[in-house]
């Protein structure tokens, strides 16, 4: 019986203020999608760098006198740099770049991006390197530091701070969702009080009389906090559709080309399941506790 009371108190409740239910639960909805968005984010960045520092690779630049005596690398010391490298645990495998070589693969990409400056490149300007894949990217930094001021080392080329510059992009975005979220969610918490303050006025009566006959607090604010709780947990039911449409019709597609030749990782369904359970315990905090306080605050017979 009570159970059927407290189950009937809730609709009726929804239903006297439908408009302001209407507007919590969109309010919860856009709110929780951004948040929800914002997770997709660092999900997709997260793996994506994996993807990235399991590619990435530095490059050992061998300065001009030893490339000019030892442009084959048969000799000391860039035969020693080699075996050393190739010795370091986390090294997958390490390759001697001559001189030639590079200046050809730089005349390649200027006569194919723009033919009228490649006639102007020059031979000198490039040296031997040894390029480095790593087995271990973890190791990436203690290699690169361990190596960078090697006997015939000129300089080093790091392509994590090209990694860096990337995925800087995608944390502004992330950024950015979590902001926006964290404004409408204070724009969520005030209708959730306005909703709560005009259902405990419009039964201040019968709460009062309920009161009267024995009911506790905890029974009569009950009604209240669920209203709150099922508008806000069919708002994130509604947030979670929409990451699962911008799945399809944003992430899918406008990111299509990007995942074809493995930049980013691709949004898969699983991780919108993943943040689903996040994003309905969210909206339920979101709405039980400032439901509670508001009454706590608000009624007090």
């Amino acid at each position: 019986m009570r159970a059927n009371f407290i189950i009937r108190e809730v609709l009726n409740g929804l239903r006297r203020n439908i408009t302001m239910t209407v507007a919590m639960v969109l309010t919860t909805a856009i709110t929780l999608g951004m948040l929800g968005g914002g997770m997709l984010v660092i999900q997709m960045a997260d793996k994506s760098q994996k993807i990235f520092l399991d590619r990435v690779e530095m490059q050992f630049f061998i300065n001009d006198a030893v490339t000019k005596a030892d442009p084959n690398c048969l000799s000391a010391p860039c035969t020693t740099l080699r075996t050393n490298l190739e010795a370091e645990p986390g090294v997958g495998s390490v390759t001697f770049i001559s001189q030639d070589q590079a200046f050809r693969t730089a005349k390649a990409a200027w006569e194919k991006d723009s033919p009228e400056l490649a006639d102007f490149i020059r031979k000198e300007a490039y040296q031997g390197a040894l390029r480095v894949r790593m087995d271990d990217p973890s190791r990436f930094g203690d290699v690169l530091d361990k190596f960078s001021r090697a006997e015939g080392v000129d300089g080093v080329l790091d392509q994590r701070d090209l990694v860096k510059r990337i995925f800087s992009v995608l944390d502004g975005a992330r950024n950015a969702a979590f902001a926006i979220a964290a404004v409408l969610a204070v724009a969520a918490i005030l209708l959730i009080v306005n909703t709560v303050q005009i259902a405990a006025y419009t039964r201040k009566t019968e709460v009062s009389i309920m009161r009267l006959v024995g009911a506790t607090r905890w029974y009569t604010q009950l009604p209240f906090l669920l209203e709150a709780v099922v508008a806000a947990v069919v708002g994130a039911l509604l947030a979670i559709g929409g990451l699962f449409l911008a799945k399809i019709f944003f992430f899918d597609k406008a990111l299509e080309d990007l995942y074809g030749v493995n930049i980013l990782a691709r949004i898969t369904t699983a991780d919108v399941w993943f943040v689903s359970p996040w994003l309905v315990l969210s909206g339920i905090l979101l709405a039980g506790l400032t439901a509670y306080g508001t009454l706590r605050v608000y009624v007090r017979e």
